[in-house]
């Protein structure tokens, strides 16, 4: 274990489960799934094979069902019988995680906690489709966020707003609201014609990766009955044209290797 996490006693670990695969959790987070005492997973969401990493009298809790208030006094309790507890999040926790109120909440207590990093499924959604975000000359940015649903978002981060950019866009949670969320690329600056794809499920079993343009998007998430647990990706980064970039130029020198002007390779 990271020096930082020595005595998990009376601790609450915030753990990333990764996007799905349970080989996709980190080793740390494995390990602390080894050891816990207590589990509090999202059932909703992390996929279930993650507890079979557990002590046969580790006892696991399913969030979905839970309010704030309940996993908080769950989290307590262990902690006050001097227990290891694991918070197991989808993906990395800081994304759409909801970790902030039940940190404040630890804090209150005077619980000791930490995070433990995870594999987002905005970067195995990439991986998936073998694409790079960051493509030189076509998007140095890229924008996460989502539809305002249920939940909604400041004024000034909907996402006809960050359209305006045309810059590399990954939407989580709005599926449910995918013609909406058209509407709002295409009034924000996109052009129908823009790659995009929906991501459902990455690196599930049932995986499904569809792609289309930004004029058929709805369309395409209508069809294959998608609505809930999967990304949008929208953007050129997904197009055929891109630039070389400098960094294994032979013409570009850096602190690590001196360039050839000619551009020579040998």
């Amino acid at each position: 274990m990271d020096k930082r996490n020595e005595g998990t006693t009376g601790t609450v670990y915030f753990v990333g489960a990764g996007p799905g695969d349970p080989d996709l959790i980190t080793l740390r987070g494995k390990e602390l799934l080894t050891i816990a005492d207590c589990i509090i997973y999202a059932g909703s969401l992390v996929n279930p094979q993650l507890l079979s990493y557990a002590r046969p009298a580790c006892r696991c809790y399913n969030s979905a069902a839970l309010t704030l208030e309940e996993i908080l006094h769950i989290m307590c309790k262990e902690a006050a019988q001097g227990h290891c507890i694991v918070r197991l999040h989808t993906g990395d926790p800081s994304l759409y995680g909801a970790i902030r109120e039940q940190i404040a909440g630890l804090r209150q207590a005077a619980v000791p906690f930490f995070v433990i990093p995870g594999v987002s499924s905005f970067t195995a959604a990439a991986a998936a489709m073998a694409a790079e975000y960051t493509v030189p000359g076509i998007s140095q940015s890229v924008i996460i966020t989502r539809y305002g649903g249920r939940t909604p978002v400041p004024e000034r981060q909907e996402i006809h707003n960050y359209a305006t950019h045309t810059a590399t866009m990954v939407i989580f949670l709005s599926a449910g609201h995918i013609a909406q969320v058209q509407d709002e690329l295409l009034q924000g600056g996109y052009a129908k014609d823009t790659p995009a794809a929906i991501v459902y499920k990455v690196s599930w079993a049932d995986e499904k990766i569809l792609s289309c343009t930004l004029g058929s998007l709805a369309a395409t998430g209508r069809k294959a009955n998608i609505t809930h647990t999967a990304l949008i990706l929208v953007g050129h980064f997904l197009g055929a044209v891109y630039e070389r970039s400098c960094l294994y130029n032979p013409s570009f020198t850096h602190a690590f290797r001196k360039g050839d002007k000619e551009g020579n390779h040998g």
